[in-house]
């Protein structure tokens, strides 16, 4: 539900309709540099290298394929996809997200609010140097990469990735609960 809302937050701020290009771009970056101001990520999403640019993998699989009535996600209830831009079918409130949260989302849309696409895809491919270019295809891309390029040590790349390693198997244990 954190990344619904995450996203959610910058598609208000757009005015309701964003790119869903530009959305994938705004919160890879958040997760970037929550990564380096607080050493975890705000979604807890898996990164690819994909030929646009690092994206997150599970929201972009939210966005680019149609619900799975087996899995079902918070984000189909709010957001819908429509042609290549995401807008808002309802109100998913913040209740997930911390005061320090909202404002990182809030600083990342005010530094790229006036960027298109094609600049924030320019952007990742320029100021992300964790990305590699696939080709037509993707590549995962472990946090550790990006870590490093965020000049981690390797010791705190180790215990980072660790306590994301451990954080997401709670969140998917919880996950797991609330389905069954």
């Amino acid at each position: 539900m954190k990344t619904t809302q995450a996203a959610a937050r910058f598609i208000r701020l757009n005015g309701g309709s964003i790119n869903y290009t530009k959305l994938l771009k705004l919160l890879y970056l958040t997760d970037r540099q929550a990564l380096a101001r607080w050493e975890r990520p705000l979604t807890g999403d898996v990164y690819v290298s994909m030929r646009n640019g690092p994206v997150l993998s599970k929201t972009y699989d939210l966005i680019d394929y149609p619900e799975n009535p087996e899995h079902v996600s918070p984000w189909y209830r709010f957001i819908l996809k429509q042609d290549y831009d995401v807008c808002l079918k309802g109100d998913t409130g913040i209740g997930e997200l911390s005061n320090r949260e909202i404002r990182l989302i809030d600083e990342i849309h005010e530094t790229y609010k006036s960027y298109n696409v094609w600049q924030m895809i320019d952007i990742c491919h320029r100021d992300c140097p964790e990305w590699n270019n696939p080709g037509d295809s993707s590549y995962p891309l472990p946090v550790e990469d990006i870590l490093m390029a965020l000049d981690k040590t390797p010791e705190e790349i180790e215990l980072i990735a660790d306590e994301i390693a451990e954080l997401n198997y709670i969140d998917e244990l919880f996950l797991y609960c609330e389905t069954n």
